[in-house]
């Protein structure tokens, strides 16, 4: 939205905070501004002025609950850079790639790119309160723990955001505005009196400033409450950021000296983020409301206009949550409804997400569903897997899973694509209620998949992804799947692939010119559709194939060519792509090549904590292959370590056709091979997951926290690292795994 990109708008009335935003000015070398305040008290005004004396070379991005996934705030943090000097096109390209890596890949790009400006620059994040995801807030944090110098991050929160504050101060790096700065003295405040229009003697203005405590957005409903009608005597607020006092004010104070139909239009439309007059018309099914919007910001500084063509308004978050609480007051009945009719509006005017927000908070679950449906993948596809799994979660917290199967086919794909064995399970069970007899089976209004195939072939080709049942029931599953597929549909290619993988685990000899053909097809399918990840994953099979027939030519080419799709589509991080890495190491041993071998098995390592049960085949298939370039280049701890966690796997997973057999044949080598030191190749999962988390600001309490374990355990797992990489600190380490490619970046 382009209206988050930018500052509130500057206004007539707005009164000039010089004292604090001369403060703020008076610290060009800290990097990190914090303006910390109840709500009412300016933060975004005072913020505002001070970005305007550091024009042109100033971004702003308004924080909204949608940005509760890292890729979608680092996108707008991007995109805000971007508007002061040219970011890097590769740091969107990685943040729009499906499984990115938010610590070990997007932030350290990022990163880069702003280090690599011609000058300093400065970015406002307004209403960093609404931040809840951890994630987010360690990106922000490294953020302005990395910036380089002279360049500025301000944030203005409602509460003291979790971010090394204290590291900070201690260094004298922060400026810190709070309550005691913000709040107006007695010439501000009449200054702001005197632009609404009332006119009060010198010593009503020393009462009234007194009174609210130089609260401005208290003066501010003093003036309102006054213009209302409200004698002189009883304005002003005396409990400044009391939410029970702000509300009961409003409403005795405000709200019942304005005209009822102006108060019913303030009080349905706060249902609304963004307002409209069409939007609002839907709501209120009334015409008119752009009338009403264009008077209410003539005359209410807390209506704020979000485009210069005074289109999309918001009212003032503090004055539209007491708004909205007065509705829910007044009519609890209608709230569903006007939701109800607002998601209807967004969903038909191009505005899904918002559609889903509305049809939420309205509890129609087969709207949302719908939406989900639709949209979930696509999310998922352009980087911003957290806001899936939040649209999924929402279908747990409600009882829902199993009630709308398309839905439950998208968490079994997705939560097995981030590596979430269980939950991929749970989903993939839900997927069957109805079939199977087990639950209450979908509702009524249940709709089929959005591409138009049979429901059971989604079904089958998300039980062909899991493997639950063995080899043979893959193959099955994956032949059902392409049968009832839409001759339109984007799946095609992910059928055909699960097919000649299946083929070729089955029955690598019988079967090898079957499944490279049916692997080929995948390929010639998926490009076009731009399936990448199915693309580069059957690429990466057929190379395998090549390599069984020794026939390295071939095998080098395919496998070439796979690694370009990973490089091109940025699909580091993403969970197939540590098998495309593995068979380039593999073609690049043959070829003598060990220093590009290394590098391939370094990428490939790092993202072996995703190689578990959820998708079986590709994760043991992944794993073995590492075990025979490991043996290869005579690394025996390394091949160890791919190989245990391969058989960790099979004990749940045991019917995979050929590759038990040869994890275990690969695994007797290993008595008989020259045993080598531990190195960084004999890292395990546990330790690798830690990685990306060592290069942060963060402490092993707080790192275990983020890993759900204890600080013992990260402390244990950190010695371990350091003895395997011959490091002897934290900093060591970080700069030893930098070198041999274990962190991303």
């Amino acid at each position: 939205m382009e209206s988050k990109l930018r500052p509130p708008l500057a206004r007539p009335g707005i009164v000039s905070r010089s004292a604090v935003v001369d403060r703020l000015l008076a610290a060009p070398s800290a990097p990190l501004i914090c303006v910390v305040a109840p709500p009412g008290y300016g933060k975004s005004t005072v913020l505002a002025q001070w970005r305007g004396h550091k024009e042109p070379r100033a971004g702003w991005v308004s924080v909204d609950r949608r940005d509760n996934d890292p890729v979608v705030l680092l996108t707008y943090i991007a995109a805000a850079l971007d508007r002061v000097e040219p970011v890097d096109p590769e740091v969107f390209q990685v943040l729009a790639s499906p499984g990115v890596s938010v610590a070990a890949t997007a932030v350290p790009r990022l990163v880069a790119a702003v280090s690599a400006m011609t000058r300093p620059v400065s970015l406002v994040l307004d209403h960093v309160e609404l931040l809840e995801n951890t994630e987010c807030l360690d990106a922000v944090a490294e953020l302005a723990l990395q910036l380089p110098p002279g360049s500025q991050l301000a944030l203005a929160s409602r509460r003291a955001p979790a971010l090394p504050v204290a590291l900070l101060r201690a260094q004298g790096q922060v400026v810190e505005v709070g309550v005691a700065e913000l709040a107006m003295d007695e010439g501000e405040a009449r200054a702001l009196l005197d632009a609404t229009g009332v006119g009060l003697s010198d010593a009503e203005v020393t009462e009234l400033a007194g009174r609210t405590e130089g609260w401005p957005v208290g003066l501010y409903l003093a003036a309102l409450a006054l213009k209302a009608g409200v004698p002189r005597g009883d304005a002003g607020l005396a409990f400044a950021g009391d939410d029970r006092f702000i509300a009961d004010y409003l409403h005795a104070e405000l709200l019942a000296h304005l005209p009822a139909e102006l108060v019913t239009f303030l009080t349905r439309t706060a249902v609304l983020e963004r307002l409209s007059g069409p939007l609002c018309d839907a709501v209120l099914a009334t015409t008119g409301s752009g009338r009403v919007l264009e008077s209410l910001e003539d005359s209410n500084l807390l209506l704020v206009p979000l485009d210069r063509r005074r289109e999309w308004y918001r009212y003032h978050h503090l004055f539209g949550e007491l708004l909205l609480s007065e509705l829910e007051r007044r009519e609890p009945d209608l709230v569903p409804e006007l939701h109800l009719r607002a998601a209807g509006w967004c969903e038909a005017n191009g505005l899904p997400e918002a559609a889903i927000d509305h049809a939420q908070a309205a509890g129609d679950a087969d709207r949302v569903a719908r939406l989900v449906a639709t949209l979930g993948r696509l999310a998922y596809a352009g980087g911003r897997a957290d806001t899936t799994l939040r649209w999924l979660r929402w279908f747990e917290d409600q009882g829902l899973m199993g009630r709308h199967p398309p839905v439950a086919v998208l968490g079994t794909w997705i939560h097995a694509l981030v590596g979430r064995p269980v939950a991929a399970e749970r989903w993939a069970d839900a997927t069957e209620q109805g079939v199977t007899g087990a639950g209450p089976g979908p509702a009524p209004g249940a709709q089929a998949p959005p591409d138009g195939s049979s429901m059971e072939s989604h079904r089958a080709m998300a039980r062909g992804l899991l493997c639950r049942h063995g080899i043979d029931r893959m193959l099955a599953d994956a032949r059902t799947g392409l049968a009832g597929l839409s001759p339109a549909s984007r799946w095609r290619g992910t059928a055909l692939l699960l097919e000649g993988v299946a083929e070729l685990l089955q029955d690598p000899a019988g079967q090898a010119d079957r499944a490279d053909a049916v692997l080929a097809s995948a390929v010639e399918i998926s490009i076009p559709d731009g399936a990448l990840p199915a693309a580069a994953t059957a690429l990466a099979e057929r190379s395998l194939l090549a390599i069984r027939r020794s026939d390295w030519g071939r095998a080098e080419a395919l496998a070439a060519q796979a690694h370009g799709i990973v490089q091109t589509g940025q699909l580091d991080d993403y969970i197939m792509s540590p098998l495309v890495h593995t068979v380039a190491a593999r073609a690049a041993l043959h070829r003598g090549d060990l220093a590009g071998a290394r590098d391939r098995l370094a990428r490939a390592a790092r993202l072996r904590p995703l190689l578990t049960h959820a998708i079986p085949w590709a994760s043991v298939q992944t794993l073995l292959e590492m075990g025979r370039a490991y043996l290869l280049l005579d690394d025996t701890a390394g091949a160890r370590a791919v190989l245990s966690q391969a058989r960790i796997i099979l004990r749940l997973r045991p019917d995979l056709g050929v590759l038990p057999a040869e994890v275990e044949e690969l695994w007797a080598k290993l008595d008989t091979a020259r045993q080598a030191g531990k190195g960084a190749s004999s890292l395990s999962t546990a330790e690798l997951r830690l990685l990306p988390l060592l290069a942060t600001h963060l402490s092993f309490p707080e790192i275990g926290q983020r890993l759900y374990v204890s600080r013992n355990t990260v402390k244990t797992q950190a010695v371990s690292i350091y003895r395997k990489l011959g490091a002897s600190s934290r900093s060591e380490a970080v700069q030893r795994l930098r070198e041999i490619g274990l962190l991303g970046g």
